[in-house]
C-alpha cells in the first residue's frame, strides 16, 4: 500500500464532487456543495459552528443508565451467541447465533470510542467495568485507543502524517481498498500473538517491549504512526489492562489442551467478522480526500460522514453514535445518545444546501462506490 507521504506528493483534490449526484431532488444544491468544499478548506463556516454550540447547549450529559444498560445487554447477547455457536450441533443455528454474537459484540466494543471522549468522572466505574467485561476478554483494552484517538481530533493533526487514524484511501490504488478491508480478518489472531507472546517476551527483552508498544499498541490505520510511551494515569491503566489481557490470551491458547481447537476457532471466526465489519465502517467514516495538510474544523467535518435516518441499517454497521461521525467531529464530547437529537436540531435549523447538509450521505454502498471510483482516477 502506498505510504501517506508518497500519496501526498501526487494527490489531486476531489472535494468538489457532489455528495450524491444520482439524487435528482438534490440537483439544485450541487453548486453549493462544490463551493462549500472549496470555500472552507482555509476558513471555517462560523455560522454552522455557532449553531452547533447554541442549539445543543442543553445536551451533553452522559447518562449512566443508558451506557451501562446498552453495554451490558450487548455483551450478554454477544457472549451468549458465542456459547450457542460452540455448543450447538446445528450448522444453521451456529451461523445465526454467530452472526448475532458478532453484531452484539461489535456494538459492545464500540464503547471504546466513547471512553476516549467522556470526562473521566462522568461515568464512575464504567471504564473499569467495560475493560473487565469487554475490553480484556476481547483483547482490545481501552488503552489501545485512549491517548491515540484524541490525536485524530486535534485541529492541526487531523488528516496529516501524524494522524494515527487517517490514510488517503481515496487516492490510493484500486487494489488497496479490498486489501485494507480483508486484512482486518487477521486482527483476532494478531491480538492473541501480541498479548500472549509479545508482552511476556517484552519483559525479557526491553527492545521488543519498545517495538511492541510503538507499533502494536494502538488501534490505528496509519502505518507510519509510532506511539509514544504512556504517562501519568494512562501508564497505570496500561499496566493492569495489559497484564489482564496477557493472562487471558495465554489462557485462551491453553484452553486448546483442555477443550480442543473447536471453541477457540469458532470464537475467532466470530470476532474476525466483527473486525471486518468495523473495517468496512472505517472505510466509509471519512471521504479520505485530504492531501496531508492541516484543515479547518469545517473542512474536517466535510471530510467526515453522517449517515442519518430514515435508513435504519446504519445503526447496525455504525452503532453507538458512529452513524453521526461528521457531527461527532464538530462536538467530540457529545454523548452518543444525544447525537440523534443534536442532528435533528441542526438539520432543521440549517436546512438543505447548507454546509451541514454537505456531510450527510445515504449509505455505505454509495460511499464505498465513491471511494472506489476515486481510486480509479489516473493521477
Amino acid at each position: 500500500m502506498d505510504g501517506l507521504k508518497d500519496v501526498a506528493k501526487t494527490r489531486t483534490m476531489t472535494m468538489h464532487q457532489p455528495i450524491d449526484p444520482s439524487a435528482p431532488e438534490r440537483a439544485a444544491t450541487r453548486p453549493a456543495k462544490r463551493a462549500v468544499r472549496a470555500d472552507f478548506l482555509r476558513a471555517d463556516d462560523k455560522d454552522m459552528l455557532r449553531a452547533a454550540r447554541d442549539l445543543t447547549s442543553d445536551l451533553g450529559t452522559a447518562r449512566a443508565r443508558i451506557y451501562w444498560l446498552d453495554m451490558l445487554v450487548s455483551a450478554a447477547i454477544g457472549y451468549g451467541g458465542i456459547a450457542l455457536a460452540i455448543l450447538t450441533d446445528s450448522l444453521p443455528v451456529a451461523l445465526v447465533s454467530g452472526l448475532v454474537a458478532s453484531l452484539a459484540l461489535y456494538r459492545a466494543l464500540m464503547f471504546i470510542h466513547e471512553l476516549t471522549h467522556i470526562h473521566r468522572d462522568a461515568l464512575p466505574g464504567f471504564r473499569t467495568g467495560w475493560n473487565l467485561l469487554v475490553g480484556i476478554p476481547l483483547l482490545t483494552p481501552s488503552f489501545m485507543y485512549e491517548g491515540v484517538h484524541v490525536i485524530h481530533h486535534k485541529r492541526t493533526q487531523y488528516g496529516t502524517i501524524e494522524d494515527p487514524e487517517y490514510l488517503p484511501l481515496a487516492l490510493m490504488k484500486p487494489w488497496s481498498l479490498p486489501l485494507f478491508v480483508i486484512v482486518a480478518l487477521l486482527a483476532p489472531v494478531a491480538l492473541i500473538v501480541r498479548f500472549a507472546l509479545l508482552v511476556p517476551l517484552g519483559k525479557l527483552f526491553p527492545a521488543l517491549r519498545t517495538f511492541t508498544w510503538e507499533r502494536f499498541s494502538a488501534l490505528s490505520i496509519n502505518p507510519d504512526f509510532r506511539r509514544k510511551p504512556p504517562k501519568g494515569d494512562l501508564a497505570k491503566r496500561v499496566a493492569w489492562q495489559e497484564a489482564g489481557a496477557s493472562l487471558w490470551a495465554i489462557a485462551l491458547l491453553g484452553s486448546v489442551f483442555v477443550l480442543g481447537w473447536r471453541p477457540l476457532l469458532i470464537a475467532l471466526a466470530i470476532l474476525s467478522f466483527t473486525a471486518l465489519l468495523n473495517q468496512l465502517r472505517t472505510l466509509v467514516a471519512h471521504l479520505w480526500e485530504n492531501e496531508g495538510e492541516s484543515m479547518t474544523v469545517t473542512a474536517q467535518f466535510l471530510d467526515s460522514v453522517n449517515v442519518p435516518p430514515p435508513g435504519v441499517i446504519a445503526e447496525v454497521w455504525a452503532p453507538v453514535g458512529l452513524r453521526y461521525h461528521a457531527l461527532h467531529h464538530l462536538m467530540p464530547s457529545m454523548p452518543y445518545h444525544d447525537l440523534p437529537e443534536a442532528h435533528r436540531r441542526l438539520a432543521r435549523e440549517l436546512g438543505m444546501g447548507s454546509t451541514y447538509e454537505g456531510a450527510n450521505h445515504p449509505g455505505m454502498a454509495t460511499l464505498v462506490g465513491r471511494i472506489a471510483r476515486s481510486t480509479m482516477v489516473k493521477r
